[in-house]
């Protein structure tokens, strides 16, 4: 069986999406190809999103955010949207998710961290459904 592509797709592609790509690859390790994506990509990764994922022993801090393109989400086998909306294009035969999260922008470190945990849980039953 061929490695599942899994693309993370937030508006800014510095927090949700950065957070959920670091918890794929450090869970899933090589089992997954791991892409993320914004469709107004920041200038920057949130560095609270940073801080949270280092707690936990994941370094987010040299990843950089992407602008999405067609291509990205026509070579992925699961498309996971936080936040997008209509920006995301459609392909029919991929698997598409919603994942309602609180926008880490703007937020302390007290307000990511529940953020962080909830989308470790979310990314591990992503991968159970991927086995």
């Amino acid at each position: 069986m061929s490695t599942p592509t899994v693309l993370f797709v937030c508006v800014h592609n510095a927090g949700r999406s950065q957070m959920a790509a670091g918890w794929l690859r450090h869970l899933a390790g090589d089992r997954v190809q791991v892409l993320s994506a914004g469709s107004a990509p920041a200038a920057g990764i949130n560095p609270v999103a940073v801080e949270a994922m280092a707690e936990v022993g994941i370094d987010i801090a040299g990843e950089q955010p992407k602008l999405l393109s067609d291509a990205a989400v026509e070579s992925s086998d699961v498309v996971i949207t936080m936040g997008c909306g209509d920006a995301c294009p459609f392909y029919p035969g991929t698997r598409y998710e919603d994942w309602a999260l609180d926008d880490p922008a703007g937020q302390g470190i007290e307000a990511v961290r529940p953020i962080r945990d909830e989308i470790r849980g979310r990314v591990e039953e992503l991968i159970a459904s991927l086995s």
